[in-house]
């Protein structure tokens, strides 16, 4: 990746960087120390997301991508990856309690977790507060992402010290074919699977059946981000990643949260071939006997509340038809959605 920026000059002092395959803006700083700069990214054709920064922390380009720590004025540390955010600092515990703590939480007894993608390390930082956990694999391809956050994203120091995690950097797939071994979580923390995008192919039924689930010891949970699930953004990839899934496993979930430094609900799928255990007062029991520390968003009530999704989304996953296919891309034109068969 690590795309070529183009820079337009604006009248009122700015230059606006464009990263032309995400459709992301970044508007820096002129000389008038008075006025602000803006990190600015666009949902829609007609909608764009903006932030005031107080400065740019770092920038760097890997083989992969751009990446860049932005010091926010709302939403404070922001990671922003070919100028799409990933998280920040104020809100990133709501996106990751609710990616891994369910799922440890629905095993009996978690010992081996492995994550695909999560360079960042705040997966395995979750993952890794759970007193059953012997062993956190986490795969990145990126090289340069990982030490960029293992420098920068001060709140992970300690996870990416800590003996459990095996940091592993390869192709998340490549890595799952090879092992030998087996886990009882598996964890998706990657980019959306849209048309022409690295990540594809970790999100296609063929490699849920083949290669994913096979990893999965008995009773095993997967678990992936779904992407955006609101009212007007389930149909990206949302509804399509969990009626593939519900192809492969026997028990599938989705549930979802509202993240401010998103601007929108994001989703979640869990899926075992074991009952999914769900319920409040149990699972306030475990996060009491089983996790270090307080969470500061999720309890039993509220992600059984999570599970519950509002009458149209809830319909269109039902109705659902889509399953992701290595030739069967779902991509997004301006407010729409097109498929490429």
């Amino acid at each position: 990746m690590g795309e070529a920026m183009e820079f337009f000059p604006y009248n009122n002092g700015f230059s606006k960087a464009h990263y032309e395959t995400k459709h992301v803006i970044i508007e820096k700083q002129n000389q008038d120390e008075d006025e602000d700069s803006w990190f600015e990214e666009e949902i829609d054709v007609d909608l764009k997301w903006s932030f005031a920064l107080n400065r740019v922390l770092h920038k760097g380009t890997s083989e992969y991508q751009d990446i860049a720590l932005l010091d926010t004025k709302h939403f404070g540390k922001v990671l922003v990856i070919d100028g799409k955010m990933q998280s920040a600092e104020f809100d990133e515990f709501i996106y990751h309690e609710c990616l891994i703590h369910p799922a440890l939480l629905c095993h009996p007894n978690p010992k081996t977790v492995f994550i695909m993608g999560g360079g960042e390390g705040s997966a395995a930082r979750e993952a890794l507060r759970h007193r059953s956990v012997e062993k956190v694999v986490m795969c990145d391809i990126d090289q340069e992402v990982v030490d960029f956050c293992k420098t920068h994203l001060t709140a992970n120091h300690e996870a990416f010290r800590n003996m459990k995690l095996d940091l592993v950097i390869n192709d998340a797939k490549a890595e799952l074919e090879e092992r030998q071994e087996k886990f009882d979580v598996i964890v998706g923390d990657l980019a959306d699977p849209v048309e022409g995008g690295p990540c594809y192919q970790l999100y296609t039924k063929s490699f849920y059946e083949d290669i994913l689930k096979p990893k999965l010891n008995n009773k095993g949970i997967f678990v992936t981000q779904a992407g955006p699930a609101g009212v007007f953004t389930h149909k990206e990839v949302f509804s399509s990643i969990y009626n593939t899934i519900k192809q492969v496993f026997k028990y599938v979930r989705a549930y979802t949260a509202h993240v401010p430094s998103f601007a929108d609900t994001w989703g979640w799928v869990i899926a075992s071939d074991y009952p999914l255990c769900i319920e409040a007062g149990k699972m306030d029991k475990k996060i009491a006997e089983r996790i270090d520390g307080e969470l500061l968003y999720l309890n039993g009530a509220s992600f059984v509340a999570s599970t519950i999704l509002n009458k149209t989304v809830a319909k269109t996953l039902k109705n659902e038809t889509h399953v992701y296919a290595e030739d069967n891309a779902r991509f997004i034109h301006g407010q729409g959605i097109a498929y490429r068969i």
